[in-house]
């Protein structure tokens, strides 16, 4: 797995690559940019993930780290073949860590990386065998002001869920309020955001940013994906 890459930061032309992609989202394009792909958005995740693996590991030796696709990153390939949207290709791309004994991998630490600058935080998705409806919403159910106090101390954080409504995802700020919100609940997501222009991006050091992110929301991610007294007490322990 390791390669020996070192994280320099994130090159402003990470970003400008999705904001061009957006704009011009076809293969004769992507192929032209290639190597910039190649050396600035995935060349940059992959020296990053090389960096958080060990961070990643400390706070929990189940997690996945095998750095496949579909494991450790996103796809920069949509799938279109039932779409009307036939965009061949994603303007965003994630790095993510999820429990490797998980297929679906539904909860997660993440990275996102777009034209708009730097995602990072938890989210957990539902689905009627998820972390999110067998370990998150019954451990929460058992003592709610505990994640309630967990999440008001988020200073700077972005908290938001969704819910199905009529067929369609909508999303709403915060976190769930009452016992039916939670119930309605398919994503719940706690972030922070770190804009384009933000020069500590170009940073090697911003590496320690993120890991200090991970590192925030990891009673979360325990609550909601690790079994047993250690999942379960996650948040007594802060």
């Amino acid at each position: 797995m390791r390669h020996g890459l070192r994280f320099q930061g994130f090159h402003p032309e990470a970003f400008r690559f999705f904001r061009r992609l957006a704009r011009s989202n076809h293969k004769a394009w992507f192929d032209r940019n290639r190597g910039l792909y190649q050396e600035h958005v995935m060349g940059a995740l992959r020296a990053l993930f090389e960096e958080l693996v060990p961070v990643v590991l400390e706070l929990d030796p189940e997690v996945e780290i095998s750095g496949r696709v579909g494991r450790n990153f996103s796809r920069i390939n949509r799938d279109i073949r039932f779409r009307p949207d036939k965009a061949p290709y994603r303007t965003n791309l994630y790095l993510f860590f999820g429990d490797r004994r998980r297929e679906a991998r539904d909860a997660r630490l993440y990275l996102g990386l777009s034209g708009e600058g730097v995602t990072c935080g938890f989210a957990a998705y539902g689905g009627r065998d998820s972390a999110l409806e067998q370990n998150l919403k019954p451990r929460r159910q058992e003592n709610p002001q505990a994640l309630e106090r967990f999440l008001r101390r988020l200073r700077g954080y972005e908290t938001y869920w969704h819910a199905t409504e009529r067929g369609e995802w909508k999303k709403h700020p915060g976190w769930p309020q009452t016992e039916k919100d939670w119930k309605r609940c398919r994503a719940f997501v706690v972030r922070r955001k770190f804009p384009a222009t933000r020069r500590a991006l170009r940073s090697p050091r911003f590496a320690r940013t993120l890991e200090g992110v991970f590192c925030r929301l990891f009673p979360l991610y325990a609550l909601t994906v690790i079994h047993g007294r250690p999942g379960e007490h996650a948040l007594k322990r802060i």
